[in-house]
This record gives C-alpha cells, structure tokens and sequence, in this order.
C-alpha cells in the first residue's frame, strides 16, 4: 500500500507531500488540473521512462518519494535482493538530473541503489495503474493472451516458462542443423584451405601475442651483452665500491652520516636529515648489489643469439605471408581451429542434428499442448468471473468469451487468444475493441482488474478516468465496484464523477495555482497544488463536480450523494 508520497520539482510541481489512506482515494479537479501529474510521478519513481522535460523548468533536479507498506511478497522480494527492510515500510526514490541536453537518473530502495530491471520487478508487486487509454493496448492479441496467462495463476505461469524454455531449445537445435547443413555445402573446399592454414601455423607454436616484443629484447642483450657487463661494472663501482681512485657513492653517503651523527648531538633539528641520508645509503647500497648481481649474470651466448633471430625470422615471415601482425595472426589460428570444429560438426553428424531437432519438436509440442489445456481452464473460469463483475456494472445480459485459437507454436504457446464480447442479446460474439463503446469498454476493464485482484499481490490499484464515459446508473455501479475493490486494496482514483468521489475514504482537490517566483519576486510561476478535504470542503466539492445546479441545490446533492455513500459502506 503506498502511504505517503513526495514530490520536489517535478513538472509544474514545485513541493508537496502527499499521504494516502487505506480504502478508496480519489484526486478530483478541473481538467488540466495536474491530477495526471501525481499518476506520472507515481510512474516514474517506480521506474517509467524519464525525461528532461519532467524536470521544473529552471531547475536542474527532480526527486520523488514513495513510501510502501510492505506486504510478505515485497518482503520476501526484498530479502531475496539483501536489500534490508526498514521496519515495515519500503521507502522508493528516484532523482532526476538535467545536464547537456540529456538527463541522468538514480534509483535506490530503502538508501540501496538499485537498477532498472529490480525496479520493474518489485513493480509487478506495489502498483498497477489502469487508465482508459489502455484500450489500444488491450486490442492486441498478444496483450490477451498474456493478461490471461496473468489470470490462471502460478502453475499456468510456470507452464508458459517451461514452453519458452522449451522454444528456445528447439530453435538453437534447428540453427545448430541448418548451420550443419550450410557447413558441409561449403566444408570440403574451406576443410583443405584451413587445415593447410592450420597445418602451416601449428608448426610455428603460436601462443604469445607479445612474443616477437620479447624476442626484440632478447636479442638487443644478447647482442651488447659485453658492453653491458661494462656498463654495469662501471655503474656498480661508482655507487658502491671503488678502485680507490675516487670515493664511491656509498662511500660520500658514509661520510655525511657520520657527519650528521656527530651534529645530532648538539641539535635534534638534524635528525631528518639524517634519516634521509640514512635512507639514501641503503638505497644506493642496494642498487650497488642489484647491479652486481646484473652484470655478474649477463652471459654472451652465440647459439641462443642464433636460436633468437631464426625465430624472429619466422615469426615475420609468417606474419608478411598471412598479411597479418603476430596477435591477429594467433587471433586468426584459433579462428581456424573454430571453424574446422563447425566444419566437422563439432563431432556430430547431420543424421545425429536431425534427430535431436526432431527431439526438441516433440517436447515443444508436447509442453504447448499442456499450456493450451490449462489455458482453456482458465478461459473458462475468467468467462464466468467476469460476466459475474460485468452484471452489476449495468450489463447484465453481456456475453464474453475468451477465445482459443490453435497456431504454430512459438515461446509463448500454440495459441492464439482474442477476447470476444457481444454487449446485447442477440447479437453475435465479436472482437472487443470492435464492439465495445468506450463507456462498455471502461467497464469490462474495471471488471478485469477486479477478477484479476483476486489472483495477484499487487497492493495498489490506480484507475486513471477509468469512469469516463458513462454517466447515471453505470457511474454509481462502477462507483460502488471501485469501493469494493478498495477493501481488499489500496485504491488511488482520479475521476470528475461525483458519484464515485463520494464514495471515497480519503477525497484530495487538485489545482494549479500562480504563485511568484521565490527566486525573482517579480516573476510568477504556476504550480499545481493537493488538498486533503475535510467535511465541509468535501461537500463543495461534490457540488462543483455536479455542476449546473445553484448552490444550496449543489450543497443538498453533495450531502444525498454522501449519505447515499454511507449506506452502501453499512450493507
């Protein structure tokens, strides 16, 4: 259940705090008030798709906050992904960011941030919001197929999981025999290409990218390995051990130590000094033998020096002669290896592909055939559930089917699934986005989501106008419908029908107000503003909702439609 909300420079909103209440909540206001604002931000701090433009003009951040009731599934959800639980509240923000022409985004979950795709996944937990406009999406038959996957339930869901895996298998099985097949069109004249090629460079133990480097090295010492013992020598009798015609380094370093030994006694002052002499002698002292070591190792060796340049020789000719440098040679030899694998069929016969491809057809068609037996199950009990919640929303005599096709199977089944509707009597079974008006259409989605509500954990439900359309008898039926599901979830409501406001537990007004800018006095902004209404401003409200009555026949409306709302409560 979403508790309370927070919202800081978001669109034309510039501060405000929110808290909704169990039951029913409805947003009410002029159209182009903002109440689709509050939705958009709902949407976005549960990870819909940002933009600049939600950022307020003049501001370079945006931040929203939700905070949840967390219900087991979100909790078990929330351990399963070590992000710690915070009593039992789940508090989800998301910062937006402006720079350069793009925006930047981050997400976390009680202070952990976290990504896109966990977002999407606690999602299908928390929220659901349904808007009218959801009628283009609910004309693909794609879109049925899988809200009626959603209404079976878990084992059905499982089965639709054990068909894609079952797909997925059966597809790498057929690529693995057509790639076979293409193969051995083509295997016998690259089969005598490559293995000359891999024949050829296997000789050459081709293993180090970086070996031609190496041997540049090598052969440079071994080919001044005199005048480096030379070098060394020299080097080692300056720093650290001379012939007696001069004083070595080591040597002067000694001498300034005891120096500044002897001058420590009389001033502490000279005591950093000394540690870095002290730390200059042993290094120099170390060098010195490092060096020694060095040279006393360089050795001259003709027949390594012979054994380095024939290598180098061969390495450049094969690299002149495959027109390539020594990591793209190597790079090109294990290419080689790959592709005499695929050449040969890794081992496996067209004949052995063939049979596994007829394996993998059987246990998709077998997993599909399954798949569609449940789906017929549920098709069954979703036509019967739903009739029943179509009945009290004034269409009493509707008939629906939801209708199974049988289709080439595919990762999502054998089926193809199209919901069919006939509002009269009568009339014969069509397509629902054929048949449906738009008010029939409103209806047989707030029916949907109630059966569905029966099914998932979901624990808010918004309906975005989802009464748009009708008026009368069927605004009370899908008034009183909305209150039904508030007992058993959360529901936020945006609508202009008084009848479903006055059903509400907790009713807001939304407007958008022009206020002066806090930054430049003398400019004014528009910013759009939520009020929770008492008793008084409740029943005000109604009555503007009502419209074209004068004011006490306004009042006296507002007040039938309460106490007739307080009577549905009491039954």
């Amino acid at each position: 259940m979403l508790t309370s909300l927070k919202i800081d420079n978001f669109t034309l909103i510039d501060q405000l705090e929110l808290s909704l209440q169990p039951g029913l909540n409805v947003l009410t206001g002029e159209t182009g008030a903002g109440k689709s604002i509050i939705l958009d931000a709902i949407d976005t701090v549960l990870g819909g798709k940002a933009s600049g433009r939600l950022v307020r003009t003049g501001e370079k951040k945006a931040l929203i906050k939700a905070t949840f009731h967390a219900s087991p599934p979100v909790a078990e959800w929330l351990a399963a992904n070590d992000i710690p639980l915070n009593g039992d509240g789940l508090h989800c923000s998301r910062e937006l960011t402006t720079g350069r022409g793009s925006v930047r985004s981050r997400s976390r979950l009680n202070d952990v941030v976290i990504k896109k795709n966990q977002l999407e996944e606690l999602r299908q937990l928390l929220v659901e919001i349904t808007a009218q406009g959801q009628t283009v999406q609910l004309g693909s038959l794609d879109t049925q197929r899988d809200w009626l996957d959603g209404f079976a339930g878990s084992q059905q869901q499982q089965q639709c999981h054990i068909v894609a895996e079952a797909y997925a298998a059966d597809t790498e099985a057929q690529q693995a025999l057509e790639r076979r097949r293409r193969a051995e069109q083509q295997r016998q004249q690259q089969l005598d290409l490559f293995e000359y090629h891999a024949q050829d460079l296997s000789g050459a133990n081709l293993q180090d990218p970086d070996e031609l480097e190496h041997l540049k090295q090598e052969h440079q010492r071994l080919s001044h390995s005199v005048e480096l013992q030379k070098q060394s020598y020299e080097a080692y009798q300056i720093l650290y051990e001379s012939d007696g015609s001069f004083d070595s380094c080591s040597d002067l370093l000694g001498r300034v130590e005891n120096l500044l030994s002897s001058m420590q006694r009389f001033d502490d002052q000279v005591t950093p000094m000394l540690d870095l002499v002290n730390d200059a002698l042993a290094q120099v002292e170390e060098a010195g033998r490092q060096i020694n070591t060095y040279g006393e190792n360089l050795e001259t060796d003709p027949a390594r020096l012979a054994d380095v340049d024939a290598r180098m020789s061969e390495l450049k000719q094969l690299c002149r002669k495959y027109g390539r440098d020594l990591p793209e040679l190597i790079e090109y030899y294990q290419e080689i290896q790959v592709a005499l694998d695929a050449l040969n069929g890794d081992g496996q016969s067209i004949e052995a592909l063939e049979a596994a491809y007829e394996q993998t057809q059987t246990t998709l068609v077998d997993e599909c055939a399954k798949l569609t037996k449940l789906r017929k199950k549920a098709a069954k009990r979703l036509e019967s559930q739903l009739v029943e919640e179509l009945k009290p929303l004034a269409m009493e005599r509707v008939k629906f089917k939801a209708d199974l096709r049988s289709a080439s199977p595919q990762s999502h089944g054998a089926d193809v699934v199209e919901f069919l509707f006939s509002p009269n009597p009568g009339e014969p079974l069509q397509p629902l986005t054929e048949t449906a008006s738009g008010g029939e259409m409103s209806r047989f989605l707030l029916a949907f989501k109630a059966c569905f509500s029966k099914v998932d954990p979901i624990g808010t439900l918004i309906f975005d106008e989802i009464d748009v359309g009708v008026s009368g008898r069927v605004a009370q039926t899908i008034a009183e419908k909305l209150y039904q599901l508030s007992r058993h979830r959360q529901v936020l409501c945006v609508t202009h029908q008084p009848l479903v406001a006055a059903m509400a537990d907790a009713h807001f007004h939304v407007d958008k107000q022009v206020v002066s800018d806090g930054k430049k006095n003398t400019d004014e902004r528009t910013v759009v503003r939520v009020t929770s209404l008492d008793a008084t401003a409740r029943r005000k409200e109604l009555a503007q909702l009502a419209g074209g009555r004068s004011h006490q026949e306004g009042i006296a409306f507002a007040e039938s439609l309460l106490a007739q709302a307080e009577t549905i409560r009491q039954t």
